[in-house]
C-alpha cells in the first residue's frame, strides 16, 4: 500500500473531525416547577457564602505628585456632592444606591434603591469604559 503524503493525512483527519462534529438535535428535559420546600433548600445552600460589600462615597483623579503630597489633614475633593446617594457594590458589581447615616457613632448606609438588571448591565458597560 502506498504511503500517504502529509497533506493527505491532514485532509483525512479534517474529514474525520467533520464527521464527528455533525449536528444532531439536543433533547432537554422539561423544567418542572419545584415545591417551595425544594426552592428553600436550594437557597439554603448559598446563604452562608461571604460576599464583599463596598460603599463608594465618590471618586477623584489625582496626579502622582498630588498623592505624594497628601498628609494628615489633607482633603480630597470627590466627584459627588454632600447628600448625594452613594453606590453600593457586592463583589464589585453595583447593586444599589443609598444614603449615609450615622448609627451610634458609626457610619452606615440606608438602601434607597435596588438597581434592576438593566441598570446593573448599564453600569458594567460604564465601568468597562473607565477601566
Amino acid at each position: 500500500m502506498p504511503e500517504k503524503e502529509p497533506n493527505d493525512q491532514k485532509k483525512e483527519s479534517e474529514n474525520e473531525l467533520e464527521e464527528n462534529l455533525t449536528g444532531r438535535p439536543v433533547k432537554f428535559t422539561p423544567i418542572q416547577e419545584g415545591s417551595a420546600k425544594e426552592n428553600t433548600q436550594n437557597l439554603d445552600l448559598i446563604l452562608d457564602i461571604n460576599v464583599e460589600v463596598t460603599v463608594e462615597l465618590g471618586r477623584a483623579n489625582m496626579m502622582i505628585k498630588d498623592v505624594l503630597e497628601l498628609a494628615p489633614g489633607s482633603v480630597i475633593e470627590l466627584n459627588k456632592l454632600a447628600g448625594e446617594p452613594v453606590d453600593v457594590f457586592v463583589n464589585k458589581a453595583m447593586v444599589a444606591r443609598g444614603e449615609v447615616v450615622v448609627i451610634n457613632e458609626n457610619f452606615g448606609v440606608r438602601i434607597t434603591e435596588i438597581l434592576g438588571a438593566a441598570a446593573r448591565i448599564q453600569h458594567l458597560g460604564g465601568s468597562a469604559k473607565s477601566a
